[in-house]
């Protein structure tokens, strides 16, 4: 296809999230299920077995390194208590000082590994999540603002960066060690293990109650996070008509309130999580006193020594830690989950519909159309297109002229299957447009659109992008048929002039010409012209005019246009109006019926002689 330059309609959630800027702040989202969130990340890593195998090894044994220094501390006290000699209390403090340098340097390891995995990881989630976009039909985007959906690309997926690269690691250690304490605990003393354990799930109750409201903290602030950037991206892409309109403050005032309500949602969700530390620090500290207490109840009896006991508290100590450290990653891990869940609610959303799985490539398209019965809704019971009939041969330039808001354009977006049929049949070439490959069908199609979008490129990659492998000949004659060669040899670097972002440093007439050259150098079967000449003064309309009649020859073309003084040559007028055809005839014709077309002929050129 020659154009992607679909526009987009103003999205409902940022129309939403306007409508509650009077200062309450928005309802807070039920938390979505964390495993169903970190299962769907699992699979990113499977391509990575190999080095997750490493890095568990590595941690594994890093933690339970870690795991001999208490139990050799143990030993050495027992071994001084009961007279021990100095040379073996130096082999066990060498041993201890090796066991936790090993640990470190195994941990060095699996964090250099780790982050490595948690980059390939996050390159395909990411890869995954801009495909999904590029297969979402257009009805997706109308129901989602672009900066909301930017920020799924950016910040959702920089949450997830920051749980994968830096707490993977932490989170493994973090099991493997309170796992090991439990399982040497048992091994050293089973009656004091058991009674220090019983403090373990008081720890977890309070650790899960907190997390539950966190972690609906979290996923309303990602949220209030998509809707802030919705307002940037929409305030700076708008900056010519805020200006115009002198709304810079109403702009300002907009931003504020949802920065507002972001900060809001910020210091909630932080504020839950940071209750974890204190609480996870007063169960620590409860927990030494049951071992405390507990121990020396049992040395007294004879049932435990004092390096015993020392292994323990160093143990309940080391147990708690890991604790400690995940009240200080909650942060992290929350809005990761949280980011988590708004990706894959992108990558699950149904891709646009396309042929049956076993439609081949099909025929070079002829250009004969059909529609019948034709019949579409953007929402159910509104009814935009209806019982539209229309029969178009090969190499005919059709006219859809009518009022605004007709169907003039829902009828081209079906076309190209930008939204499917409600009802009824478009044939190309006898073949139901359903059961055409969607890259066949575009291929076939040349489409200029009044709203322009050009990439920031340079002028001539944006002219080749109507026929990526055409040469740089075949772009300066398309320019030259689209009259927009001689002001593009007037730019600073000519072909290879680089345009800004949305070409802003070229004038709305010639981004339309640049738009038209690449609609001509696609050379399509079937020509779509949506108001292509309405940004162009009179002159420059009339030499585009007289290129597109060389252009359109052989060619079945639809033209879109208000101004009715351009559609005087079609060979069919197909005047509509409330989506259905009203009138349909030679200009000539419909003019002498005097109906319908002739009264918006006549209110365009009151005074003039018809």
């Amino acid at each position: 296809m020659s154009e992607r330059d679909a526009p987009f309609s103003p999205a409902p959630d940022l129309r939403q999230s306007m409508q509650r800027r009077g200062g309450r702040p928005p309802k807070i989202e039920r938390a979505r299920d964390p495993r169903r969130a970190l299962g769907r990340l699992l699979p990113f890593f499977a391509a990575q077995a190999r080095p997750m195998l490493l890095v568990s090894a590595a941690v594994l044994a890093s933690s339970l390194l870690g795991l001999a220094g208490p139990y050799l501390m143990g030993r050495a006290i027992d071994s001084s208590l009961a007279g021990g000699k100095l040379a073996r209390l130096g082999r066990t403090a060498l041993l201890m000082l090796g066991s936790y340098l090993l640990s470190n340097a195994l941990l060095v390891l699996a964090n250099r590994i780790m982050a490595r995995v948690s980059q390939e990881a996050l390159r395909s989630l990411r890869a995954e999540l801009f495909a999904r976009l590029q297969a979402l039909p257009m009805a997706f985007f109308d129901a989602h603002s672009a900066g909301g959906l930017m920020s799924r690309l950016t910040n959702d997926i920089d949450a997830v960066n920051q749980a994968l690269s830096q707490n993977v690691i932490s989170l493994l250690t973090s099991a493997i060690t309170m796992l090991g304490i439990l399982a040497a605990m048992f091994a050293l003393n089973p009656a004091l293990a058991l009674g220090s354990v019983l403090v373990v799930p008081l720890m977890y109750a309070f650790s899960g109650f907190i997390a539950r409201f966190t972690r609906a903290g979290f996923r309303r602030l990602q949220g209030e996070l998509g809707e802030l950037n919705a307002i940037a991206e929409e305030a700076i892409s708008g900056q010519r008509v805020i200006k115009a309109f002198k709304r810079d403050d109403a702009a300002i005032e907009a931003f504020r309130r949802k920065n507002e309500a972001v900060f809001e949602a910020a210091v909630q969700a932080n504020s839950y999580a940071m209750l974890l530390m204190p609480l996870i620090e007063v169960l620590g500290n409860f927990f030494v006193i049951v071992l405390a207490g507990l121990g020396g109840w049992l040395a007294l009896r004879g049932k435990a020594s004092v390096g015993t006991i020392a292994t323990f508290i160093n143990y309940g100590q080391n147990f708690t830690s890991p604790l400690r450290q995940l009240a200080n990653l909650y942060n992290s891990i929350q809005a990761a989950l949280a980011g988590a869940e708004r990706v894959f609610e992108v990558i699950d959303s149904p891709p646009e519909p396309d042929a049956p799985g076993d439609a081949g490539p099909g025929p070079s398209i002829r250009g004969d159309l059909s529609f019948s019965g034709v019949q579409f809704s953007y929402l159910p019971g509104l009814p935009v297109i209806r019982d539209f009939d229309l029969e178009v041969r090969a190499g005919q330039t059709i006219a859809l002229v009518g009022p605004t808001g007709a169907g003039k354009t829902t009828l081209i977006n079906l076309l190209t299957r930008f939204y499917e049929l409600s009802g009824g049949r478009i044939e190309i070439d006898g073949r139901d447009i359903r059961q055409m490959r969607k890259e066949d069908l575009r291929r076939g199609l040349g489409l200029v659109l009044q709203d322009t979008f050009l990439f920031a490129d340079s002028v001539l990659e944006n002219i080749r992008y109507g026929r990526l492998g055409a040469s740089d000949e075949d772009c300066f004659e398309a320019a030259a048929l689209a009259e927009a060669d001689h002001f593009i040899r007037q730019l600073p670097q000519g072909y290879g002039t680089m345009l800004s972002e949305r070409a802003g440093n070229l004038s709305q007439g010639q981004r339309q010409l640049l738009s038209i050259s690449r609609a001509i150098l696609a050379d399509p079967a079937i020509l779509i012209l949506d108001e292509a000449t309405s940004s162009v003064d009179t002159r420059t309309e009339l030499r585009i005019q007289k290129a597109l009649l060389h252009l359109m020859e052989g060619r079945t073309s639809f033209v879109i246009a208000h101004r009715l003084s351009t559609i005087r040559d079609a060979d069919l007028v197909v005047v509509i109006d409330g989506g259905r055809i009203v009138e349909k005839g030679s200009h000539q014709e419909l003019l002498e019926r005097r109906g319908f077309y002739h009264r918006l002929y006549v209110s365009q050129f009151k005074g003039q002689a018809i």
